[in-house]
Parts: structure tokens; sequence; C-alpha cells
């Protein structure tokens, strides 16, 4: 059976989120279909669309309502961010295995069959890695490697490095991402914390084919956060330590002050030197309160306990459109 012919349990269920993808959906399903019709005995390609405003929904629906085709849908309301996306896919996929993947191709289609042998070999999870950055500006290329270096250094998780969402996961490592709700979704570092059997593969990733990134720095460095702050209370810690070493300080040099005093006499301190240290230390104490925002500001997010997204419609070729919200 392939995927040609919806099935209720396929092998493999390919996870794919797009956002005014329109140019990209039918060159992906060109270079997609055939790898999988040979890797696997049946498999789902599960669009979740995150409130795309071009023709992307509409290309979607036909393709989902087509007896003949693989393809579903889920349609959420409105544009909740790729990794919220994701977990919208992840929730309502129904292949024994899970693979997402970039609509642009820069995920390559032909490492479908490495993953897929190492499951059946008994991995649990298999991660797509980049095998080099060169193609990446030099900027990107610095500040990525940077990044990866500090968050292997303070979580507690081994997150992958140069290691995107693109991977296979089994139901195993699926079921426990699952029960993790929380809002800042940092999906490699999902994926990373349960564990069990991980093998690798390697990729030099490709341009994309079509329509341009919606990644800027901006969001990356939102991104960054996110995963620092999600997966390590570090920031805190630096800052305790960096707090004890200030106080120790001061109270080092309130006492040179003082020996001063008695010593030499009175000696009146000058006006830049004290502005100088005042403007410092509100510089360290706004800091603080800003690192101590961030987290306060996650906690806000959880304790409201909104769903993580909604969804419009779950369309496919067998109910032509199921309403949930989750």
């Amino acid at each position: 059976m392939k995927g040609n012919i919806m099935v209720i349990n396929p092998e493999l269920s390919i996870v794919v989120c797009v956002l005014n993808e329109e140019e990209s959906i039918d060159i992906f399903l060109d270079a997609v279909t055939p790898v999988l019709e040979q890797a696997v005995s049946s498999y789902e390609i599960l669009f979740v669309n995150d409130g795309s405003t071009d023709r992307t929904f509409d290309i979607l629906q036909q393709k989902a309502q087509d007896p003949s085709s693989s393809v579903r849908l889920v349609n959420l309301s409105r544009n909740f961010g790729k990794d919220v996306a994701l977990t919208a896919g992840l929730d309502n996929v129904k292949g024994q295995a899970v693979i997402p993947m970039d609509v642009d191709l820069q995920d390559p289609p032909a490492l479908i069959t490495e993953m897929v042998e190492k499951w059946r070999q008994g991995a649990n999870s298999v991660v797509a890695v980049r095998s080099d950055r060169s193609d990446d500006n030099f900027v990107k290329r610095r500040t990525a490697n940077a990044f990866y270096r500090l968050i292997g250094r303070i979580s507690k998780v081994d997150i992958p490095q140069n290691a995107g969402d693109f991977r296979l996961i089994d139901q195993k490592v699926l079921e426990v991402v699952k029960r993790m709700p929380e809002k800042a979704r940092f999906m490699k570092g999902l994926f990373a914390f349960p564990g069990f059997k991980t093998e690798y593969v390697y990729f030099q990733r490709p341009q994309r084919v079509a329509g341009e990134t919606k990644w800027n720095y901006w969001k990356l460095w939102n991104f960054a956060l996110d995963g620092i702050l999600g997966f390590s209370t570090a920031p805190l810690r630096i800052w305790s330590y960096l707090g004890a070493f200030v106080a120790l300080s001061a109270f080092a040099y309130m006492g040179y002050t003082i020996f001063k005093t008695l010593v030499l006499g009175v000696d009146v301190p000058g006006y830049a030197s004290m502005i100088t240290l005042i403007l410092f230390f509100s510089a360290i104490n706004l800091i603080g309160i800003g690192i101590l925002g961030e987290y306060i500001g996650r906690i806000f997010e959880e304790v409201k306990s909104r769903p993580l997204y909604v969804i419009e419609g779950i369309y496919d070729s067998n109910d032509k459109q199921a309403e949930k919200s989750d």
C-alpha cells in the first residue's frame, strides 16, 4: 500500500509547516513523493498551514481532498509561529514514525531512505546534521556556532549541533514530546529531551528552490533566547555569581575607603567617579531585572493555560473537514 491511498496508520508521516509557500508546494511534492514510494510501504504528507495569506491554503485543500492523494492538511486559524505549527502537526500525525521537513527542499528528500533504514535497525531517533555551514554568511555562521557551543555548555540536555527539525522520530519519542506542553517551543531541545537510541546522518544543505526565508536576525535572536531560557537556569545562576562578586568588591572598596579616610584624612570623592559607579551599578541592576523578566514572562505565559494553537479545520480525502481546536 503506497501513499496514494489513504491508510489509517501509515508507516511514515512527513510534517511540513507552510507560510505563504504557494510556489514551493508542487516542487516539494514532486521531489519527495518518488523517494517515499521507494522508502516505505505507506505514508502521509501532513501540511500545516500557519496562517498563509496567499493561495497556499487553496492549493493544499484541493490536494488534500483528492481521493488519490497522500496529502492531509491541518489549517490553523491564524499564524502561531513555526514551532507551534510543528506541534500541531505532531499532534495530528498518524504514522508509526515522523519526519518534519521544510517545504523549500533545504532538507534533502534523498536522506529519508537512510533515516528509515536506521529506524528499522532499531534507532528511535535519526537526526540530520549539517556537515558544514560554508554556504551561510560570516555573521550567521559565527553566531550559530557560538549559540550551539553556549547551549551545549549550559543545558542539561544534549542538543546536537548544526541540526534542525529535520529528523526521524518514532512513536516512543513522539509520545514524550507530546507530553511537553510548554508555550515557548524550542523544538530542537524538545526533540532531544526524551533521549533513547539516536543515530545521525550528515548532509550539505542546498539553497531554497522557491520563495523567501521567513527567518530574519531578530527572529533568530528570539529563537536563541527561547532555547537558552527554556533549557537552562544558567543566566540566573551567572547573575547570582556576578551579584556576589560585585557585593564583595563593594565591601572591599568600602574597607579601603574607611582605611584611607582614617589614615590620610577626609577625602572628597570626585563627581565623575561617583556618576560612573552609579551608572555601572544601575546597568547591572537593569540587566538583572531583564533576565528575571524573561523567566517571569515565560511563567506568566504558562499559568494562563491558553491553548498552543487553534485549528480551523483538518482536511483529507476521507472527511472533507473536521473542525478541532487544541
